[in-house]
């Protein structure tokens, strides 16, 4: 076997070891993680005498399950390619029944970049033989190899794997290698959010699971309305593109994540609770003695009182009105019993 396709044979190898950590030292046990790569393994056997082909980007479709939430952001990669060449080859797999089209197993975003290039006209990809379900598997397994997934975009992916009838709660998370509980909290999460405003968020790297398990509670348990959310997320995505265009702010001010804190700050306030309204006034009632104004009679919540214009006549109340009260609280006693 030449040195070059002995190279080639080892790409796919190499792509399926990423990540995998290796058997426990002294026993051998093969971990999760290696055992979700057998999926790469057996992408890896399937290919076409592991040939790298060059292909026309437009005779490749993509119908897979969407795993990232923004996958347009290819500037950086279309860019890359063009200056060093694409140096990891994508892989496809024969379209049934249609002669020169492939359907994508794993490498969208170096197909987006190619496909956005003026420069690069050929993708290079590795064409194999998997049926539907093995092509899905390859494609976790590939992804799940990478660290910049965010806990949202793993989150959804969960639920759509579940949704599609792919495997239940259990069999998706040992093809993830995660706990079942894990898989369970991650679905309940993206249906508390709710799908159509994850996807208008976007990825928010950095956001983990406990403000995302808060938001969701908060709109669910309050009732808000999603549409108004999406609005919120999609007008602050779009101002915080539109910054880092024409005021060339840093990178750091990722779209997503502006669009997250702006629906936090929206639920906040939708659920902050009101202010108590103020107390009334104290109802003041003028008191009349001998027909002119001569004090002032007070209702409050603490009780009543009587203010009397200062004189003679206020101090003759004064050293008499333990006995005035009295005589009034028997009169009131009297009119009750009656």
């Amino acid at each position: 076997m030449t040195s070059g396709k002995k190279k080639r044979m080892s790409m796919l190898d190499s792509l399926a070891a990423a990540g995998a950590p290796s058997p426990a030292p002294q026993t051998g046990v093969v971990t999760p993680m290696m055992t979700s790569n057998r999926a790469l393994r057996s992408a890896r056997d399937a290919v076409d005498s592991h040939h790298v082909w060059e292909l026309d980007p437009a005779s490749i479709e993509d119908g897979r399950m969407a795993d990232r939430l923004d996958p347009a952001d290819v500037l950086d990669l279309r860019d890359a390619i063009e200056a060093n060449g694409q140096t990891v080859p994508i892989l496809v797999r024969r379209a049934p029944g249609e002669d020169d089209r492939y359907l994508l197993v794993y490498g969208r975003r170096r197909l987006e970049a190619i496909r956005q290039s003026d420069k690069v006209t050929k993708v290079r990809a590795l064409v194999t033989n998997l049926d539907d379900d093995s092509a899905l598997r390859a494609q976790i397994s590939e992804n799940m190899g990478r660290r910049d997934l965010s806990f949202i975009e793993k989150a959804l992916f969960a639920k759509d794997l579940v949704s599609s009838g792919f495997g239940n709660q259990s069999q998706v998370a040992e093809i993830l290698t995660v706990t079942k509980s894990s898989i369970s909290m991650a679905i309940a999460i993206a249906d508390m959010v709710g799908p159509d405003l994850v996807r208008a968020i976007g990825a928010a790297h950095g956001i983990g699971r406990p403000r995302w398990e808060s938001l969701g509670r908060a709109i669910d348990e309050n009732g808000l309305d999603r549409e108004d959310l999406i609005g919120i997320a999609k007008e602050a995505r779009e101002n915080a593109e539109t910054s880092m265009v024409v005021d060339d702010v840093a990178s750091t001010n990722d779209p997503s994540i502006q669009a997250f804190l702006a629906v936090e700050k929206a639920v906040t306030k939708a659920i902050k609770p009101a202010k108590s309204p103020s107390p009334a006034p104290p109802s003041s009632v003028p008191l009349k003695i001998g027909g002119k104004r001569g004090g002032t009679v007070k209702r409050t919540a603490k009780g009543l009182s009587i203010e009397l214009t200062g004189g003679d006549f206020a101090d003759w109340v004064e050293t008499q009105v333990h006995d005035m009260i009295e005589d009034l609280h028997e009169r009131w006693k009297q009119r009750s019993e009656d």
